[in-house]
């Protein structure tokens, strides 16, 4: 067990345990399946919803809560209060779900809630164990908060109805909808218990009361439930069960939570998990699920703890590829998300791509969101060029070009192969030009808050400039791999007039300018008087290989100088302190938070990347100390230590220094867990093999990957004596070159590396 200032993970299973509930923030934990969504903290906080294929919602839990009452007495099970005294406690976040343990005066309880494989909802199993020797008589109630119907505003409207359903043994509301291309369609959201319950309420105030809370809501003051219907105020799903609890034993109730579309669905939901059996069953089926789609690589570094969080970042990247980030549907965020997860399941990665493509419009073109059931452009210019990069890693993940056959149609219905779409892709941001020929940022780029600096369509943005040309040259090496050859002259001849472009316009004598505005002023530039530098362009220097004559070597160079602080590389110097709007509104942000000066934890992970592409391995472990959430030293202890978030506040801040952004919602754990297998153990794939190239840490003086590979799985164990390699034995034997053949079954293989001539 590795050990945490509030839990630790289990060696074995790398599973996490929370062992306080008084944290500095809930820790949370994500559970899904393709259409249902939940999270949950270490207290019951969380939200879910369910989701049609063009981004219609349907919201159900908002919070739970679950208490047990035993005379006078009453005590929490899902940890509320936070301050109640517990003889003990913990919360298990694994892969698939989420159990609050609690003990108190002898009764021990298990709070567990999962998110079936293919169903519209989510089951809570409660456990009850008696462990004194006497019997004990208590009542379990257990709610949440109502998402179904309308939000709840003072002074506001609430016309939502809920009634108990003695044939469902739970509440039911019923409501009308926008969903699965139906207007106002009927749809029921509901909460069925295992057992016949001995109560239940269907409103907020009766649960919480007009000024209780879910940590002291008033139907524990009330001694249970009232049997209240709700009828035009805001609703709460409530159920209690009488449980008599002989000594030792232990009895289990099971809840289901969902939205259906019809009676008949939501008896068939009930009928298939309300039993305690049913319940395992499914867990353990989606326990195994999430491991069996993220098995594919592992990883033993000295640092154990980062083998653990390392088998989360890939579960954060399989929740990334398929739900962006769950507040939104991000396009770009799905599509870059799938290029992490083609490093761990390339099969899987090919799936979601296909799925995300169909967005895509038939000029080449692609959209920021889909929500609300329409597609939004939101004026973003760089969504498009993200999908060559995903094809180019799946392609040589899996090296089968026969892909590029697939048809798959675009959002106004016609057809064309993947190949089709990424020339579209290229072709598209190759005629989106404004001043120099670069091309336009428009409402943002990457830089998603740079909204207003090229809505005139003049602006450009030299770092989408950037990646556009790793994506046509990735595009070219795809045709000619296709066997397009003129397609890949035709984009080798856009690559150097682009690089030329970039090169002459793009440099600000010491690094890479971020963007120039419509009205022709610079952004990023050492003339400006706030926002003078970028990260981002820097970093895309090196992974694009668009620099000539060093420059890349320079741009970073100046990274370290300017960029440099002890919380790690912030995203740009000095952060804006009032509004541009030839900017947008990161010049709203305060100083220091997010893309306004904090520590970007995505574009630390671009940074591994690039540090090691210029083997720069003292940097490389500079930058993993740095987005480590428990080797940070001035975040230790605040973040969810498994799982990334998106930033650290800048010393700007004051007292809010080094707080940690939003936890999963963000890319950083999963370009982390890309920068770690493609550029710091270096297995990078190319069609005729796995290159190795690492870039390892000093301190790692041996360390080791698991990485399966078109029915290959290579064991890769490395001496680290520098960056580059001195010697590759496979199966004992020494290899030519750095490109490791494709073999079946085990494969054991050896790295040594050594110092180059200039360390």
């Amino acid at each position: 067990m590795m050990n945490n200032q509030y839990g630790y993970f289990d060696k074995h299973t790398s599973d996490f345990y929370i062992t306080e509930t008084n944290l500095p923030r809930n820790w949370y934990n994500y559970l899904w399946n393709d259409s249902y969504i939940t999270f949950t903290s270490q207290t019951g906080a969380g939200e879910s919803f369910v989701q049609d294929s063009m981004g219609n919602r349907i919201g159900l839990v908002k919070e739970r809560g679950a208490f047990l009452q035993e005379d006078e007495a009453h005590w929490g099970i899902s940890g509320l209060p936070v301050n109640e005294k517990r003889d003990a406690y913990f919360c298990l976040h694994q892969r698939g779900a989420s159990t609050i343990h609690t003990e108190h005066d002898g009764i021990v309880s298990e709070f567990c809630t999962v998110v079936p494989r293919n169903a519209n909802c989510e089951l809570w199993s409660l456990k009850v164990r008696n462990t004194t020797d006497r019997r004990r008589d208590v009542r379990a109630i257990v709610f949440f908060g109502s998402n179904f119907d309308e939000a709840y505003t003072r002074q506001g409207y609430n016309v939502g109805v809920a009634k108990f359903d003695t044939s469902l043994n739970g509440i039911v509301s019923a409501g009308r909808k926008n969903f699965a291309g139906m207007k106002k369609e009927l749809c029921y959201g509901f909460m069925a218990a295992s057992e016949t319950v001995d109560g239940f309420d269907c409103t907020h105030n009766a649960i919480i009361g007009q000024y209780g809370s879910f940590a002291h809501p008033v139907i524990l003051e009330r001694g249970g439930c009232s049997n209240t219907d709700g009828c035009g105020e805001k609703l709460g799903f409530a159920l209690e069960k009488q449980m008599m609890l002989q000594a030792g034993e232990t009895k289990e109730l099971i809840f289901v939570c969902g939205i259906a579309f019809s009676e008949e669905e939501m008896h068939a939901m009930k009928k298939g998990f309300a039993a305690p059996e049913k319940f395992v069953e499914e867990k353990q089926a989606v326990l195994k699920k999430f491991a069996e789609e993220t098995k594919q690589v592992s990883i033993c570094t000295p640092d154990e703890e980062l083998n653990h969080m390392f088998e989360w970042l890939k579960h954060q990247s399989n929740l990334g590829s398929r739900w962006a980030r769950v507040r939104h549907n991000g396009y770009r965020d799905i599509v870059s998300d799938t290029d992490c997860l083609a490093a761990v399941n390339p099969k899987k990665a090919l799936e979601r791509f296909i799925r995300i493509l169909t967005y895509q419009y038939s000029n080449g073109y692609a959209p920021r969101t889909f929500k609300e059931g329409a597609i939004k452009d939101q004026n973003f210019a760089d969504n498009t060029v993200w999908l060559n990069f995903t094809a180019f890693s799946i392609l040589k993940e899996l090296g089968d070009k026969s892909i590029l056959d697939i048809e798959v149609p675009y959002n106004d219905g016609t057809k064309e192969t993947i190949y089709e779409h990424l020339k579209k892709s290229v072709d598209f941001l190759y005629h989106f030009r404004g001043h120099h020929n670069l091309i336009r940022i428009w409402g943002g780029d990457w830089n998603d808050c740079m909204n207003t600096a090229g809505l005139q369509g003049k602006g450009v943005s030299v770092w989408l400039s950037i990646a556009w040309y790793r994506a046509n040259k990735e595009f070219a090496e795809i045709a000619k791999i296709y066997g397009r050859p003129d397609d890949a002259e035709q984009a080798r001849m856009r690559g150097k007039e682009m690089q030329v472009i970039i090169e002459a316009h793009g440099w600000d004598g010491e690094y890479y300018l971020d963007a120039i505005n419509d009205e022709g002023r610079k952004i990023g530039s050492k003339e400006c008087e706030e926002g003078k530098m970028f990260l981002i362009p820097q970093l895309w220097s090196v992974l694009s290989g668009v620099s000539q004559n060093g420059r890349e070597v320079q741009a970073m160079d100046a990274v370290e100088k300017y960029l440099s602080s002890p919380l790690g590389t912030v995203i740009s110097i000095p952060p804006y302190t009032k509004y541009d709007a030839g900017i947008g509104s990161v010049t709203t942000k305060p100083a220091g938070v997010h893309e306004n000066g904090g520590v970007y934890l995505h574009t630390i992970a671009w940074k591994i990347a690039a540090d090691a592409m210029l083997k720069r391995a003292d940097k490389v472990e500079a930058d993993i100390e740095t987005i480590l959430p428990f080797r940070n030293k001035v975040v230790a202890g605040r973040a969810e230590p498994y799982i990334m978030c998106n930033s650290y506040f800048g010393e700007q801040t004051g007292y809010r220094y080094g707080t940690p952004g939003q936890s999963w919602r963000t890319a950083a754990g999963q370009w982390f867990q890309k920068a770690m297998i493609n550029y710091v153990f270096g297995l990078k794939p190319e069609m005729e093999g796995l290159r190795v190239d690492p870039c390892l840490p000093p301190s790692w003086k041996t360390c080791s990957i698991v990485k399966e590979f078109r029915g290959c799985i290579y064991h890769i164990q490395y001496e680290n004596n520098g960056p580059f390699i001195k010697e590759i034995t496979v199966n004992g034997k020494a290899l030519e070159g750095t490109v490791l053949p494709v073999l079946s079954g085990d494969v054991d293989i050896k790295v040594v590396t050594e110092k180059g001539a200039c360390d």
